[in-house]
């Protein structure tokens, strides 16, 4: 199993050049094409006591068409002109369309943060994106400048979406230099999960894959703060985890690890729900 088809997020706004630099050199290293998308919606027109006060014009739209594929000019401008580039745009909402657009990939690259004002009509809001994507997201750190994925974090819980993350990361974890299973617990559960763990490493043993099980002791702040302070004490580049969430009346609710990744990484995260 490896990456064929990589799918990197590229906002209509703003200058992502890092990001798409790590999924062009990802891209290499997989030997797997590499499609750059970028979307945003047509605004409803501006209706004030039953009267329209504004409306987009096809002068608007035409320019919005114009933006994205300038978007694409300066995407194929960073990634070089090669075999197996692809550029893509969507008049629509960026989450639902990225999603949409997401069938044609094995991993989606994006921003773990949602840069200044949030805009519906324009920003991608990665946790929404995470719940709705059905691959696996990579979500690249603000200030990460490159990813070699030397050493990988598997961040084990007994989950549906930890054993699907697992198995979407089994690419980097085969080129990794290092890999630990870490899951953090309290003391009365290490044993139960150093078994867990175990389990895992012996599954990754069939993959031809190394790795060493590390269960970590909860103490005085959270489960994902202790994943990150192993990560950088042990010098790894990449957390792999499952994402936690659902919708409930029209809003994403996300469990405390999925929140706290997206709020607070130092690290790129690999994450599938």
């Amino acid at each position: 199993m490896s990456y064929a088809s990589l799918m990197v997020y590229v906002e209509s706004e703003g200058i992502p050049e890092q990001r798409v630099r790590i999924a062009s050199e990802l891209a290499e290293k997989f030997d797997a094409a590499l499609i750059g998308f970028s979307a945003r919606a047509v605004p409803p027109p501006f209706v004030a006591e039953g009267v329209i006060i504004e409306e987009v014009t096809e002068a608007d739209i035409a320019q919005m068409r114009t933006a994205l594929a300038k978007r694409g000019d300066w995407f194929r401008g960073v990634v070089g002109d090669r075999k197996g580039i692809e550029w893509r745009t969507a008049l629509d909402f960026p989450a639902d369309a990225l999603a949409r657009e997401a069938r044609c990939a094995d991993l989606v690259i994006m921003e773990q943060q949602i840069r200044g004002r949030y805009d519906a009509y324009r920003t991608l809001d990665p946790g929404e994106v995470l719940l709705k994507l059905g691959r696996p997201a990579l979500l690249v750190a603000p200030g990460i400048g490159s990813l070699r994925a030397e050493h990988v974090v598997v961040a084990w819980k007994d989950t549906r979406e930890a054993r699907r993350a697992v198995l979407d990361a089994l690419p980097f974890l085969r080129t990794a230099g290092r890999v630990s299973v870490v899951e953090v617990c309290d003391q009365d559960e290490k044993e139960k999960a150093s078994a867990r763990i175990n389990d895992v490493v012996r599954y990754l043993e069939r993959h031809k894959i190394k790795a060493d099980p590390r269960p970590v002791l909860h103490r005085d702040r959270s489960d994902v703060n202790h994943l990150f302070q192993f990560a950088q004490e042990e010098g790894a580049d990449l957390l792999v985890a499952g994402a936690y969430g659902h919708s409930r009346l029209g809003e994403w609710i996300f469990g405390g690890m999925t929140r706290e990744i997206l709020a607070s990484s130092p690290l790129c995260c690999l994450m599938s729900h």
